[in-house]
């Protein structure tokens, strides 16, 4: 199976009567049901002139409209756009143009935004088609409106579609977070997605009686590949979850023995930190994958011992590469889980280079590279930025900077482009960040570099407090020079009721960096 119409039809023939997805209103469809809606929309989007090939965006929240458009999408050799439900018109606007869509799905009113609106003023002209799944207001094309559309067109169609869909045919352009400058389209195949996919759920113990809770977002390869498609290609039953909010999510886990819940640090901090947690009945849980932020082992264990997972990995990935390049182990120690992104799935090279591309030794840091099938064919109509990021030996260079143990587990130390010099010391802020994670008090920490006359840059941490807790700048750098070396120790400490981060969880650091640029002019 190659295809992602390949894999799904093959959940369906096995698990037909089974249910497939449970909205958050209570709606429940089987994957009988769910392969009919699939079959429904793909008519639609050949009646509406999708070809084999043409991009097709999807700019909305969680929703089971958005797994049967992205099904649909894919049953008809068409490429798969998702975007970022927290973009503005303009930026919607950039990644629309730059993969030439010509059809988008919408959202209409979501967090008090009327998502065509926002992107009305901005609208590219290769954008023919614009159909609002939920939401919709007047003028909008409305979700039944676009599935009558496609009452003309024979299932035979779609299946003749399906059939000419290979396993190097693009699945999809996901554009990469943009959080430090113009997001790129990273375009990846159908058969290097499903392997990934299937590797992925091989490590969390998918099986089809888990319940899978989905409140990573859609357009994240987190909340899409290893999210909703891994499930359903897993025979799951999948659960969407369009916004996070602590209390309903404890309320549908108890309510729907949910089983499976990855996500990123804050999420199970808010889940650990809210009152009608002690209340709830978490018996369900079993497996939980997070990282996206530095973790303390404390934290590991409290997901274990308050949350009652069962399995509890961490893992690294990429937009590039399809999302993962390396997991844990179920059985790992809290410290191992903690403080590294596991080994590389098999058939992944995964190798730390020095400035001059030359592989350091075991404990060494270097750039983290990657070689495999689960590198991306290109970034978008970007050949010069491709030939950057993928060398002549096939190694895609992250940008990230880590180590690799005499295990061959890896441990990321920063982005190259975060390290600050202290006085002649590289400082990398993922691990000071790791080391004040620590700190009994502290819930959160960001750490850049800034501005300093006699060292050049000193780091500045921003830090959540614990609920309950109160920092005192003086009182936690005195903590942190007794557990880390001087030159790494922050020399401003600035407390946040939160921090900055896009919808994937990651801290958004460019904000804190302009927030000290501004008040430096």
């Amino acid at each position: 199976m190659n295809t992602v119409a390949q894999a799904f039809a093959a959940s369906v023939q096995q698990r037909g009567g089974q249910t497939a997805v449970i909205t958050e209103n209570g709606e429940s469809i089987s994957y009988s049901e769910l392969d009919a809606a699939r079959l429904g929309a793909a008519r639609s989007l050949i009646a509406f002139g999708i070809r084999a090939g043409d991009r097709v965006a999807i700019w909305a929240p969680n929703s089971l409209e958005w797994i049967v458009a992205g099904l649909a999408i894919h049953s008809v050799g068409a490429v798969l756009v998702p975007l970022n439900t927290r973009m503005r018109g303009a930026e919607a606007a950039y990644v629309l143009q730059k993969s030439q869509a010509r059809l988008l799905f919408t959202v209409g009113r979501f967090l008090d935004q009327h998502y065509p609106s926002l992107l009305a003023p901005h609208r590219p002209p290769t954008l023919r088609h614009i159909v609002v799944l939920s939401g919709a207001e007047t003028g909008d094309t409305l979700w039944s409106d676009f599935l009558t559309r496609g009452s003309d067109i024979e299932a035979a169609q779609v299946q003749a579609r399906s059939e000419a869909v290979r396993g190097d045919s693009v699945m999809d352009i996901l554009f990469t977070s943009g959080t430090t400058g113009r997001p790129k389209g990273a375009v990846t195949t159908h058969a290097q997605n499903l392997r990934v996919i299937s590797e992925w759920s091989k490590k969390v113990q998918l099986v089809p009686e888990d319940r899978y809770l989905v409140v990573n977002p859609f357009f994240h390869s987190f909340g899409y590949k290893v999210g909703w498609l891994g499930g359903l290609l897993a025979g799951c039953t999948v659960l969407p979850q369009a916004v996070f909010d602590a209390r309903q999510i404890l309320r549908r886990i108890a309510e729907e023995r949910i089983s499976v819940l990855p996500g990123p640090p804050t999420l199970f901090i808010g889940l650990l930190d809210d009152p009608e947690r002690s209340g709830a009945d978490l018996s369900s849980l079993r497996a939980t994958i997070t990282g996206a932020a530095a973790i303390a082992p404390a934290l590991i264990e409290r997901i274990r011992a308050d949350l009652g997972f069962k399995v509890v990995l961490t893992g690294y990935g990429l937009t590039e590469t399809c999302g993962i390049v390396s997991l844990c182990e179920a059985d790992d120690d809290a410290q191992t889980i903690a403080s590294t992104c596991g080994r590389a799935i098999p058939g992944i090279e995964v190798a730390c280079f020095d400035g001059d591309n030359r592989p350091v030794a075991t404990g060494e840091a270097g750039e983290v590279v990657v070689r495999g099938y689960n590198v991306m064919q290109a970034y978008l109509d970007d050949e010069p930025a491709t030939r950057e990021a993928v060398d002549a030996q096939g190694w895609f260079h992250t940008g990230d900077i880590g180590v690799l143990d005499e295990r061959g587990y890896l441990r990321i130390t920063d982005r190259l482009k975060d390290m600050y010099i202290s006085g002649g010391f590289n400082c990398y802020p993922a691990e000071i960040e790791r080391g004040m994670a620590a700190h009994p008090a502290i819930a959160q920490v960001a750490v850049i570099g800034v501005p300093d006359a006699r060292l050049g840059e000193v780091g500045k941490a921003y830090v959540v407090p614990r609920p309950g807790q109160k920092i005192e700048a003086e009182s936690l750098i005195r903590w942190c020079r007794e557990h880390m070396a001087n030159y790494k120790v922050p020399r401003q400490i600035e407390c946040l009721p939160v921090l900055p981060t896009n919808a994937s969880g990651k801290v958004m650091k460019y904000q804190l960096r302009a927030a000290v640029a501004d008040a430096l002019q």
